[in-house]
């Protein structure tokens, strides 16, 4: 991936430019000529991808508190830890996902899975190699998915990853719609029967 570079937009400043000869267009056709906006070149202040870094982070945790805060609102039979945290892209920190919450719940044959929901800012398919994201696609809006997880020991301290033993992907579901997000991650949520008929009847 090519090097990105970013600036603030919202520190440039605009400079007025007069066309040449206002007077005389003013005196041959009594038209008042208004100066035109261009931006100044100099004015432009590079961001570093530390600092893109920061304000991807803070609009993705927004976006996971706002969708916890609508999943624990549904049914309060339903009700999931608030678990936020991100990640942002190294080459591309734009780009980034967070994790809202994490539970464990019977999911099709299997029992007691551990799992993760996240929302992404781009597309993207989830693979199971070190890059987790493969054909990341920037210029799509969000994706929603919930990973099936397991606690990984070999190096010593144990961490999360993907439990391919699931669906031979470890994915429970991938969405860019997030009303089906909504639904699958209460349905992984709902204990028993009644509560899923209630969540297959929303709109």
């Amino acid at each position: 991936m090519a090097v990105l570079r970013y600036f603030d937009s919202s520190r440039m400043k605009k400079k007025a430019q007069l066309p040449v000869a206002v007077h005389t267009e003013f005196l041959r056709t009594g038209r008042i000529i208004r100066p035109q906006d261009t931006w100044i070149e100099e004015e432009k202040r590079y961001l570093t991808h530390d600092e893109v870094a920061a304000i991807t982070g803070k609009r993705l945790e927004r976006a996971g508190e706002t969708t916890h805060e609508r999943l624990n609102g549904f049914h309060r039979a339903i009700q999931f830890p608030r678990m936020i945290f991100h990640r942002t892209l190294a080459a591309a920190p734009h780009l980034g996902y967070c994790h809202v919450t994490a539970s464990k719940t019977k999911f099709a044959e299997y029992d007691d899975v551990t799992w993760g929901f996240y929302i992404a800012n781009f597309l993207a398919d989830i693979g199971t190699s070190e890059s987790f994201f493969d054909h990341i696609n920037p210029r799509q809006g969000r994706m929603y998915f919930a990973v099936a997880m397991a606690a990984d020991k070999s190096g010593g301290k144990p961490k999360l990853t993907i439990n391919t033993a699931v669906r031979g992907n470890g994915v429970l579901f991938r969405t860019h719609d997030p009303k089906t997000a909504m639904k699958n991650v209460l349905m992984l949520g709902a204990r028993n029967e009644q509560l899923r008929a209630i969540i297959r009847a929303i709109g």
